[in-house]
């Protein structure tokens, strides 16, 4: 409701300051779902102008949230109801948390008067919450809503970024207040990365230079803090081999021959050796993930390390580093180009290369029977020239899609990697593609995964979305299958599943299904799927009983990977 009281000031009800104000910041989309304390927003929202996404569950709506930031950069905003509304946001808001995605979330909330008596659809989402947000908050009054909100735009996208939630009360979101139109919304300055230590950056310089086996482990802050143009340019002008993490992927070049590809638990032989036998490891971007470590004694033990972020907190957490730089990434990689450090690497960059070619990622689609999940995404990494926009759900089939999908540019892979949610990818997928239409989108999902969401095919079928699923099925729980033939004696304990006839309902919810079990069919459905205009799912039965190798075991370090199979 908004009433012309001057030429200068309106009435309006808080609900109508919070779209006036998502106007003035620049949002143009939202994902959610509405209910009744919400609906003061809802009616707001109504002929905004903004574009609403309707989702069929609220962790969807989250997550296309979530794909929408990965693929634009921006932030991402996601509204939901109060109740059960808020409580369906919480994995993706831990989801965005761990992986440092800006996302703004505002759930409504019971009437002030209500909260704290256990109302109908009341829940203490602040408190909930509070662990895996940035920043959480409570409206008061209607007149202080504009700048709550520009604040929770503010802390999302500033520094380390991540999630932030306002929680808005039904009465408040309801209540007539004066909004002169003409005003900005007040933003605070925002809070920048702490300034480089000019001492630290030329002992990193120094110790760079002399330097013999160097290397460049990259992260997934490399892709936020949209660096990789200087990452590039960095480790050419340097000859420093590049390793990265999961979410670093797609920030460097996959054919350059500097590029080791993944480290960690399912990383190459190639990465995890050179991490175990460098004498020099810049790490930039990254948080030392346990996937990435293994055994943490072991990590990396003959090297000196340098651990560049832009959260103080993350420097020497867990692995201790001879010298550190809090501070933007993409800023310390361009200071330390003025000038290049020269280590004297070729001899290391030759011993490298050589683990590379002797150990490469392989599989033998040629003597199988069936049809293999690598070459499913090998293909369609060819196909594609690695130039879709992929995301994925989690399991077996997102590290394969991490081995053989090569993406080329960054924000092109998109995944969950601290959390690790299965439900993730095709959401996302259907956020990433909102955000750049003009983009073909993918999302390789795995049998159990694409069930944990599949109920969004029907925002896929009504708005004719043009997501690509690819089902990489093979009739099991496969990374739980894995661990459970691989370390508990092939106790198959709740893990072999049966999945209904995917191709039909795709086709009940109005959205093309495909099919293929053979190497032809794969290539024939792969061109028809990517040629096809409107959304598309295929099903590909692929080989049930294939792992995921390399593999570094638990409790061990990473230069004891099993590089080709379990028997090995």
């Amino acid at each position: 409701m908004i009433q012309q009281k001057s030429a200068a000031v309106v009435e309006m009800t808080g609900a109508n300051k919070v779209i006036e104000a998502m106007k003035q910041i620049g949002v143009e989309t939202v994902f959610g779902y509405p209910g009744g304390a919400i609906l003061p927003i809802y009616d707001a929202l109504y002929q905004s102008g903004i574009r609403h996404v309707l989702t069929r569950h609220e962790q969807a709506a989250i997550h296309a949230a979530e794909g929408y930031a990965k693929a634009t950069g921006r932030v991402g905003t996601v509204i939901a109801t109060s109740g059960p509304g808020a409580t369906n946001l919480v994995t993706g808001i831990a989801d965005a948390y761990m992986d440092s995605v800006p996302i703004v979330v505002i759930t409504g909330q019971v009437a002030t008067p209500f909260i704290g008596t256990d109302a109908f659809q009341e829940v203490d989402v602040i408190g909930i919450t509070a662990p895996v947000t940035k920043y959480s908050m409570q409206a008061r009054t209607a007149e202080e809503l504009p700048d709550l909100l520009a604040e929770a735009y503010r802390i999302a996208s500033a520094g380390r970024q991540g999630p932030v939630l306002l929680d808005i009360p039904k009465d408040i979101a309801s209540t007539l207040c004066k909004y002169p139109p003409s005003a900005p919304v007040q933003q605070s300055p925002a809070r920048t990365a702490p300034h480089m230590d000019a001492g630290q950056l030329e002992a990193i310089r120094r110790a760079i230079a002399e330097a013999k086996q160097p290397l460049l482990y990259i992260g997934g802050g490399i892709v936020s803090g949209n660096a990789s143009a200087e990452l590039r340019r960095f480790a050419q002008e340097t000859g420093i081999p590049v390793c990265s993490t999961l979410m670093g992927l797609g920030a460097y070049p996959p054919d350059d021959p500097l590029f080791l590809g993944m480290l960690g638990m399912h990383g190459t032989y190639a990465a995890n050796m050179a991490v175990y036998h460098c004498d020099l490891l810049l790490a930039c971007g990254v948080r030392f993930d346990d996937r990435v470590t293994g055994k943490l004694e072991r990590f990396s033990p003959q090297s000196k390390k340098i651990h560049i972020d832009i959260d103080p907190s993350e420097l020497g957490k867990i692995v201790p580093v001879e010298y550190s730089l809090a501070c933007d990434v993409k800023e310390a990689l361009q200071a330390l180009l003025h000038p290049s450090p020269t280590p004297d690497c070729e001899q290391w960059r030759n011993q490298v290369l050589q683990w590379a070619q002797e150990y490469p990622l392989s599989y033998d689609q040629e003597h199988s029977g069936q049809l293999k999940p690598q070459f499913v995404i090998d293909l369609l990494s060819t196909v594609t020239e690695g130039r879709a926009i992929v995301t994925t759900e989690v399991g077996q089939h997102q590290m394969w899609a991490a081995h053989f999908y090569r993406a080329r540019e960054p924000r092109t892979f998109l995944t969950s990697g601290g959390l690790g949610t299965m439900g993730f990818g095709f959401p996302a997928a259907i956020g990433a593609q909102i955000a750049k239409p003009e983009s073909t989108v993918v999302c390789i999902a795995g049998d159990a995964s694409f069930q944990m969401n599949i109920q969004e095919l029907q925002t896929i079928a009504e708005r004719n979305i043009p997501v690509k699923v690819f089902i990489i099925n093979n009739r099991f729980l496969g990374m739980v299958r894995q661990w459970q033939e691989m370390f508990y004696e092939n106790r198959l304990s709740e893990s072999q599943i049966s999945g209904p006839d995917f191709v039909k309902v795709a086709e009940a919810y109005g959205v093309k299904g495909l099919r293929a079990e053979t190497v032809a069919e794969a290539e024939r459905v792969i061109h028809e799927a990517l040629a096809h205009p409107g959304p598309v799912v295929v099903d590909f039965l692929v080989e049930a009983g294939e792992n995921v190798f390399p593999m570094v075991p638990p409790g061990k370090a990473n230069s004891e990977l099993i590089v080709r199979g379990w028997e090995e």
